[in-house]
């Protein structure tokens, strides 16, 4: 499923993608992994993607704090076979997806909105297009009532 040609995903992608992302934090949670960079990282599963024919799956992840993103991913990357197989025996589809591990950026990206709204400026903008929200809305209350009185 690729965003950028503004197709949505179907039900059943959306469906077979969160169990895949259940399973693989069930995974991640509960399975010994034999990649040292993985030792001491608590893995979030945020997101899982998948393709119209639904045998590839980008897995979006980070690690808890957001620290180590680097190691995580590629330790994934070298887990990967062990994780397919750990899905293949946990999840009942026909095919099992190959999974493409990515960092998830979301959080980078909603922390630097944030930011942005904190801002003096912005948020002076913010109050005062409040304000004229609420000053347009009496007013169109009053036409409304002056129409309706007439």
């Amino acid at each position: 499923m690729s965003r950028s040609h503004g197709k949505a995903p179907s039900q059943r992608q959306l469906r077979v993608g969160e169990e895949i992302r259940h399973s693989l934090a069930r995974i991640l949670m509960e399975e010994e992994l034999h990649q040292p960079e993985l030792a001491e990282l608590t893995i979030t599963v945020t997101e899982v993607r998948m393709s119209p024919d639904l045998k590839n799956a980008t897995v979006f992840v980070t690690p808890l704090g957001g620290k180590s993103m680097a190691a995580a991913v590629e330790g994934l990357r070298k887990a990967t076979p062990f994780l397919r197989h750990a899905l293949a025996s946990d999840l009942n589809l026909r095919f099992t997806p190959r999974l493409s591990f990515q960092p998830d950026r979301s959080f980078d990206e909603a922390e630097r909105v944030d930011a942005l709204l904190r801002r003096e400026r912005v948020r002076h903008d913010i109050e005062s297009g409040a304000e004229d929200d609420a000053a347009q809305d009496a007013a169109s209350q009053d036409d409304g009532e002056a129409s309706r009185g007439a």
